[in-house]
């Protein structure tokens, strides 16, 4: 088994990233996917961190 980290400050690039990774592995190699958001508050701004874990069987 393996995995694969993702972490993107914005939603919809974490998106991107996991389908094109996806597209690289068959349905049988995926095992499971674990999605997490944070959030942090600066004196500016609210800061998003979306991130994922594949994990997968090699192929």
């Amino acid at each position: 088994m393996k995995v694969k980290l993702f972490d993107k400050e914005h939603e919809g690039d974490l998106e991107e990233a996991i389908n094109r990774f996806l597209k690289t592995l068959s349905d049988e190699q995926i095992i499971d996917i674990k999605y997490n958001v944070a959030t942090a508050m600066t004196e500016k701004d609210q800061v998003y961190c979306f991130s994922a874990l594949v994990m997968y069987k090699k192929g």
